[in-house]
């Protein structure tokens, strides 16, 4: 399943791979779709979604759709369509983000498959060409921490379906993950202290995206000590605007402040989410697309929220009451 909900690494990410020739406003229609059945739960159709989409592009695709479309004929029991994705984006793509082929849970109908030690050993190929002129070292320290901050996360959703969220099992499983939250922290302190925010230059995309998430994952203060790093990363293009867009929003919210982003979902009493409260709601999409970010409607869609700004807005006196009496 996918966790993309939780702000950590999915099946179901945002594309960074483009084409010199845009894609038709089907293919996107397509996407979302196939997003849609997916988080439905409907595999078969997601699927079937994401080939309509290449089949309207003239058979192209965005290299973490086909991930993501993999992702979905997996889950559907089609193992040989899921490989033919998951081949293509390794051989004409050089695919190279070997540790979440390796944690997603998505895919483990497919590793019990002949082809899949082939498959995970082209990957590493690619990643192994690709770090060639990296900091080995490091990278080798960052691909433990990624892993580790990712392989308990993937079962969040799944223990809480079967167990409920407020279980014994749920419980047990967050212990895990704060504890492995709090050594992977020191790691990448002891990194960000040493050599600042280190671009992908040096430590590879997946490198520096893993520098992100445990500092997004970090307690309030060491938030608010990196985010000036971050900051100025972003502006040495070392670190990716949306990247530092959540850690704003995410260092807003658990100050008291108003995101302005809108990426931080709060969950009520009830069980329902909702966005946490939001400076502008009405302006949110033209920051968003600032840094990088889809628009706030079908980001917040994957929680089964439909965004109205002007609903939104009626609600927020509420939602700034709560926060105030929260942070007296």
């Amino acid at each position: 399943m996918s966790l993309r909900r939780f702000l950590y690494l999915s099946c179901l990410v945002a594309s960074a791979h483009g084409y010199a020739q845009a894609p038709p406003e089907l293919y996107s229609e397509y996407i979302k779709e196939a997003n849609k059945y997916y988080d439905n739960k409907e595999y078969q159709k997601s699927a079937i979604a994401y080939t309509n989409a290449f089949a309207s592009f003239g058979g192209k695709g965005y290299t973490d759709d086909r991930y993501n479309a993999a992702c979905s004929w997996s889950l559907a029991g089609n193992t040989d369509s899921a490989f033919s994705q998951l081949f293509r984006i390794a051989e004409k793509a050089n695919y190279i983000d070997l540790n979440h082929l390796a944690a997603d849970p998505d895919l483990e109908p497919l590793r019990k498959d002949a082809r899949w030690q082939p498959l995970y050993n082209l990957v590493k190929a690619n990643k192994e060409k690709n770090e060639a002129g990296l900091n080995k070292p490091l990278v080798a320290i960052l691909d433990t921490v990624m892993i580790e901050d990712q392989k308990y996360r993937m079962q969040i959703e799944n223990i809480e379906k079967k167990y409920g969220r407020q279980s014994a099992e749920i419980k047990s499983l967050w212990q895990i993950i704060n504890e492995k939250d709090s050594i992977n922290l020191v790691k990448v302190k002891a990194i960000l202290d040493k050599y600042g925010w280190l671009g992908p230059e040096s430590i590879g995309r997946e490198g520096n995206n893993t520098l992100f998430l445990v500092i997004q994952h970090a307690d309030i203060r060491t938030q608010q000590k990196y985010l000036p790093m971050i900051r100025n990363a972003v502006k040495a293009k070392k670190a990716r605007p949306e990247a530092l867009a959540l850690l704003e929003d995410r260092v807003a919210i658990r100050t008291g402040k108003k995101q302005i982003y809108g990426s931080q979902i709060a969950i009520s009493k009830d069980g329902q989410y909702y966005v946490d409260i939001l400076d502008d709601p009405d302006n949110v999409d033209k920051r968003r697309a600032e840094v990088g970010l889809g628009p706030l409607s079908d980001y917040v869609s994957h929680w089964k929220i439909k965004w109205n700004a002007d609903e939104y807005k009626k609600q927020l006196p509420e939602l700034e009451r709560k926060q105030q009496a929260q942070f007296k």
